[in-house]
């Protein structure tokens, strides 16, 4: 795995050697960045945003939005086998400093009340397993964490259906491999 593009391109981003975290791979990752940079069905402007990188693992999504120049990233992750792995990968872009890492179980509506700010982009990427994704956006759109024209970002097995709240609109699904990336916003 690496970064793709941007300031730190071809940098390796640090895996884990466990299997409970899945790694968004390089494919999956560059097809996103090329919707978010020339979709016409939405408008965010990647170099003027603040991203919210939730379940964030090794860092991958938010290491390519800082690469790409970004105004923040924030990434939320609280799997204590995979935050030194994501430590690392930032460490590794030295002279980086407009991000934050929030130790945190953000399926918690606790939790979530920490994030007192509003984000362009916001990358959700729970494990495949969890089933609660159409209460987490509830919580998401409840709290509105997004901003007007912002979009959410899905990462999900292909194969899993999932159910999402009535306000959640989904603008375009892609499959990758095994993943299905959901591109979506409120309405």
């Amino acid at each position: 795995m690496r970064i793709i593009a941007g300031n730190f391109k071809g940098k390796k981003i640090l895996e884990p050697k466990d299997k409970k975290t899945r790694p968004l791979k390089d494919l999956t990752k560059e097809s996103i960045f090329n919707i978010i940079n020339h979709s016409n069905k939405f408008s965010v402007n990647l170099k003027d945003s603040n991203v919210l990188d939730l379940f964030s693992g090794t860092g991958s999504f938010g290491l390519e939005c800082l690469s790409r120049k970004v105004k923040k990233v924030t990434f939320v992750e609280n799997y204590k086998h995979i935050l030194p792995i994501l430590k690392k990968n930032l460490l590794n872009l030295k002279s980086i400093n407009n991000y934050q890492i929030i130790e945190k179980d953000i399926l918690k509506l606790s939790e979530i009340n920490i994030l007192n700010q509003k984000f362009d982009i916001i990358f959700l990427d729970p494990p495949y397993k969890e089933n609660n994704i159409s209460n987490f956006l509830n919580i998401i759109i409840k709290t509105k964490l997004l901003k007007i024209n912002g979009i959410i970002i899905i990462h999900r097995h292909k194969k899993k259906i999932d159910i999402f709240p009535d306000s959640f609109k989904i603008i375009e699904e892609k499959v990758y491999g095994i993943s299905k990336i959901i591109f979506g916003t409120y309405r």
